[in-house]
């Protein structure tokens, strides 16, 4: 393998030969993998005008003998996975490399007898319990494509993704725990599933113990399935460039779009991205908060570590049950040495009283890690010093799910790392800042769009069912450049700070909601005849849901019956995506500042939301100029 980077000299060496000799680079960083047939070429097609690359093109693989099967004969009884249930009183279970391997067998021989076959698609709604791992594991086993569903996502966004994916096959299971409410995850398949017609198998995993509708002829129970099921499997051979999985993300228009990422380049990153970004020894128990449903959870929750050998741990619960001393509580109980959580758990831990922290000696703890958005700088002081104790290096990741794995981001001990700045560009990583009109911004002390030119081995490959969505929406913008849709600016040390969306995408708590998606589900309450949705900073979430609706009638006489209507307008967005896309603020207007051409001046609405009323600009040009003193004067 590529000699682990160390120090700073070694980061440099490795940046520097990453980008003068890339394929030779590459090379050696894949050699130690377990490879059917080795590649023909490293790399190809980066950012043609098609916006297609390939990496390791010609290899036959199994990402999960990469995963398991190669760790058996040096640590076959090392602990693979920690599962810590939600409630801090039932016992937690662990899973050596080799009974994972055997679970994970046994899944996908499930899997074959129901008649999964390769290429065929799996959507997957589920707690985050171990069945969601090894199902995970086990539809990359037999070469089937998997895509999580954030088992916290409405039956109506199931619905798309299934019909979207084309999948005729589901894993689910009876309900889930979330902190003290449990939830019936199997229902709401059923109403997803009323939809999605080309549906032939469900396969139910039993945790709650709880009666569930079954559908004679298409739902059965994993334990029945499993009870006759082999725990050996052989790996499926895949193409280097087949798909690995869907991962559905909001864009900039309402329908989610499907990112697509490939076998042996999505390995390849994960792999190299984890062991370096988080410095990773041997004996390291690693804790990544996300769950599965989001691409933190894939890379660096799941297949990252296994693929490092190292130990994962999966959580059921919430940071705040049964108190806001949880996550503290399993750090301490499992030795944990490695965190990594995103910035809104830290800020909604800040606001619960120290003894929360200061209980628990987090003594085992050598590494944090922040992720989903930029973490500010009260937040990374208090991580730093309360959690960290002010020895653990703290590393704030940059990245995206089209980008696979971490692009930006301090190597824990060893790069330069500042509050509230992502860092140094990884090795294969060549961000740039560029202007309105595509032209790169040289030197520090500069901001602009953030893209990154060149290819690396996780770059997403297409969107499922339209690659004519990816190339307009990464590749189009700045043509030779993978277009982020952030701003950044890089200061006098060269460090990267991302400054937020330039796109129309609000950032909730880390994950990314186009407004067009959430104005679409807003527009099909009954009261409800057209909205604009913007964001603006909310101090636990980053970024929260600003909606400003016009009504089919006249505006509510009373705040009464205001009430009623805006908690309709919630009830309508949680049905059509989930609780996570509710608004946080609604503001019923008569009207919205348009230009004469039509257009929602967003920039305005913004400007309001945000509070910053001074500096609104020139708002004559608008179609009626009057709106924006309503909309001022009823702010909420």
């Amino acid at each position: 393998m590529h000699p682990r980077i160390r120090t700073i000299e070694d980061y440099h060496a490795a940046y520097k030969q990453a980008a003068e000799a890339p394929d030779a680079f590459w090379a050696e960083v894949a050699e130690p993998f377990t490879w059917r047939r080795k590649w023909t070429s490293v790399r190809g097609g980066a950012f043609s005008p098609e916006g297609q690359s390939t990496w390791y093109d010609g290899a036959r693989l199994n990402i999960t003998e990469n995963c398991l099967d190669r760790h058996l004969a040096t640590r076959g009884n090392k602990l693979a996975l920690i599962f810590e249930p939600n409630d801090s009183k039932t016992r937690h279970v662990r899973y050596t490399y080799r009974e994972l391997h055997q679970h994970v067998c046994q899944f996908a021989n499930v899997l074959l007898n129901n008649g999964v076959e390769k290429g065929d698609r799996v959507v997957i709604y589920m707690p985050m319990i171990p069945q969601l791992a090894m199902a995970v594991l086990a539809c990359a086993r037999i070469g089937a494509v998997h895509s999580v569903v954030f088992a916290g996502f409405s039956s109506t966004a199931i619905a798309d993704r299934v019909n979207d994916a084309g999948a005729e096959f589901v894993l689910t299971a009876d309900g889930l725990n979330r902190g003290p409410k449990q939830i019936p995850v199997k229902s709401v398949v059923d109403d997803a599933l009323q939809s999605c017609p080309g549906v032939r198998r469900v396969i139910v995993v039993e945790h709650l113990g709880w009666p569930v509708h079954m559908q004679e002829g298409r739902d059965v129970w994993y334990h029945n399935e499993a009870e006759n099921a082999s725990t050996t499997c052989t790996a499926e051979e895949m193409a280097a460039e087949d798909p690995l999985f869907i991962l559905y993300t909001s864009g900039s228009t309402g329908k989610p779009k499907g990112v697509v990422h490939t076998q042996a380049g999505y390995m390849v990153w994960a792999d190299y991205t984890f062991r370096n970004v988080f410095q990773v020894e041997e004996n390291d128990v690693y804790w990544c908060t996300a769950d599965i449903g989001w691409v933190t959870g894939h890379t660096y929750g799941l297949y990252g570590p296994l693929l490092a050998g190292s130990t994962t741990l999966l959580f059921e619960g919430v940071p705040t049950f049964p108190d806001a001393g949880r996550f503290w509580q399993v750090i301490d109980k499992h030795y944990v040495t490695i965190f990594y959580t995103a910035p809104t758990a830290i800020r909604s831990l800040m606001a619960a009283p120290l003894d929360h922290v200061l209980s628990y000696s987090l003594s085992s703890l050598r590494v944090l890690g922040s992720v989903g958005e930029p973490i500010n700088a009260e937040a990374w002081h208090w991580y730093h010093q309360h959690v960290g104790k002010g020895r653990c290096p703290v590393v704030d990741t940059w990245w995206q799910t089209e980008t696979g794995g971490i692009m930006i981001s301090a190597l824990a001990g060893v790069t330069p790392s500042k509050p509230a700045h992502a860092g140094l560009p990884l090795p294969g990583v060549q961000p740039v800042l560029l202007n309105q009109d595509g032209t790169e911004i040289e030197g520090n002390n500069e901001e602009g769009y953030l893209a990154i030119k060149g290819s690396w081995p996780g770059i997403i490959r297409t969107t499922w069912g339209d690659h004519e969505r990816a190339r307009q929406t990464y590749f189009t913008p700045y043509p030779g450049y993978y277009f982020t849709g952030d701003g950044a600016r890089r200061d006098a040390d060269g460090l990267y700070r991302i400054i937020g969306r330039v796109d129309d995408v609000i950032n909730v708590s880390g994950h990314r909601f186009g407004t067009a998606e959430i104005e679409n589900a807003i527009n099909q309450n009954q009261f409800v005849i057209e909205s604009a949705v913007v964001g603006y900073p909310h101090d636990v979430k980053g970024q929260g849901i600003y909606a400003y609706v016009i009504l089919e009638g006249a505006l509510p006489a009373s705040h009464a019956e205001a009430q009623v209507i805006e908690a309709s307008i919630i009830e309508t967005v949680v049905a059509e995506i989930g609780k996570i896309a509710k608004p946080d603020k609604i503001q019923l207007v008569s009207g919205l500042p348009k230009t004469r051409s039509g257009k929602i001046m967003r920039r305005i609405l913004r400007k309001v939301a945000e509070g910053e009323t001074s500096s609104l600009g020139d708002t004559t040009t608008l179609l009626d100029p009057a709106i924006v003193d309503e909309i001022l004067a009823g702010k909420k």
